[in-house]
């Protein structure tokens, strides 16, 4: 399958050239040429089969022609490895459970898959590849786990000083061997835009080969749109509506359900749930897009002023507001109802929600008091990522798995930063 660019649709780029450029040339992010519409009755049959068949067969739409299919079977096999339940919370609201993986976050599934596509299409290359990143908090640490050791590969992380967890810095700045983490001064927005400067440097590109593993690179996105699958296959009562809220900062993962959506998921809404950094549930209510320097929250990760997957949705609705908003609910939280909604749901049903996961809760709360439907909301990290925040908030000692408390005894290893292009031009030459 060819992949095109979203500023100019004749830019037509095979897999594998998309999946090492990240970007366009132009600036653009790539998107499938086609994305096929599976019938109903294929998914109703699709949705019976085990979830490693589920997952293959949604990557082989687009994948065929690039990996052969015992190959993308093992790559999905070794990618997820780990279970995404769908728990029931209370009445018919489930949680999508997508921190069972080593980083235990839901860039699991996206950082991993990627790892092992891109060691497939440099099994013959003679060229170190720089995989350039930048995180506002869990991406970090899922793309260093997954691409640890990888022959060939290099990962170079920009991560905002003082506004990641203690515990998603140590995980990405601990690991050491090919892994190196830069502590930039400055927000998400500043390193993101320092990745892009550095995908866009032609001089830069003639000596050090450049990809990225943010959800900007498609190899990243496709993945995405598993869960979705995964989640609709375990719902036990298919027939009522049903909505589907994503706690969103860089709007990949919701881009992901929207394309699992136009493939015949039978989703009859998504709901875009923000903290207060809300630039997309403002446009899908004026119909302007203005971008703005991100706000810290407690949501961390999600703290975004200029997604670049919006480029995307944008996409894949042709630039109309209209039909976006037919498809998505847009609903922003402030912190403090962020933390109303952890002690609620503690208190009332028994269930720890993480900062994150709290977000898409309370929106989709907001939400079914007016559109009664099933509801899954995604549980995007654990609780124990973010312990002194959900410890302060619930009241509880919130246990910490032992991965993450063997993470915290290492020492931190990262190089410190100004927010200058120069400075990180640098650093990648070295």
């Amino acid at each position: 399958m060819l992949f095109y660019s979203t500023n100019n649709k004749a830019i037509r780029v095979p897999f594998r050239e998309a999946v090492l450029k990240g970007l366009a040339d132009d600036n653009g992010l790539f998107m499938p040429l086609g994305i096929p519409a599976w019938k109903p009755d294929y998914v109703e049959g699709l949705c019976r089969q085990e979830p490693e068949e589920i997952m293959f067969q949604v990557a082989r739409v687009f994948l065929r022609e690039d990996i052969p299919d015992t190959r993308l079977r093992q790559i999905v096999k070794d990618s997820v490895n780990f279970p995404i339940p769908l728990v029931p919370v209370h009445d018919a609201l489930y949680a999508l459970e997508l921190f069972h993986g080593p980083t235990l976050a839901f860039k699991d599934v996206g950082a991993r898959f990627m790892a092992r596509v891109l060691a497939y299409l440099l099994e013959d290359a003679d060229r170190e590849v720089t995989v350039l990143v930048a995180t506002s908090g869990d991406t970090g640490s899922a793309v260093a786990n997954g691409f640890l050791g990888v022959k060939g590969i290099r990962v170079v992380i920009l991560y905002p000083s003082g506004k990641v967890s203690e515990i998603q810095e140590k995980q990405l700045t601990t690991l050491g061997q090919n892994i190196t983490a830069i502590e930039v001064e400055g927000t998400f927005d500043d390193c993101q835009s320092l990745v892009k400067k550095a995908f866009l440097d032609k001089e830069l590109a003639a000596s050090v080969t450049l990809t990225s593993a943010n959800s900007i690179n498609i190899a990243r996105l496709l993945p995405q749109m598993f869960y979705y699958f995964l989640a609709w296959a375990q719902l036990p009562e298919k027939k009522t509506p049903v909505v589907v809220a994503v706690p969103s900062g860089n709007f990949g993962n919701l881009t992901a359900g929207l394309m699992a959506k136009k493939m015949g998921l039978p989703v009859n809404r998504f709901i875009a749930a923000t903290n207060v950094n809300d630039i997309v549930p403002r446009y899908l209510v004026t119909g302007v897009f203005t971008p703005q320097p991100s706000l810290a929250t407690i949501s961390n990760a999600m703290d975004v002023g200029n997604p670049s997957n919006f480029a995307r949705m944008l996409d894949l609705y042709h630039h109309n507001r209209e039909a976006m908003h037919a498809d998505i609910a847009g609903y922003s939280i402030s912190d403090d109802d962020t933390r109303d909604m952890m002690r609620t749901v503690y208190r009332n049903w028994n269930y720890l929600l993480d900062t994150h996961g709290a977000v898409g809760y309370a929106a989709l709360a907001r939400y079914l008091q007016r559109h009664p439907a099933q509801g899954i909301f995604l549980e995007t990290a654990h609780p124990a990522k973010f312990a002194d925040i959900v410890q302060a908030t619930v009241g509880i000692t919130v246990a910490i798995p032992e991965r993450l408390r063997s993470c915290l005894k290492k020492e931190k290893q990262s190089l410190r930063m100004r927010n200058s292009y120069e400075d990180l031009r640098a650093i990648l030459k070295s």
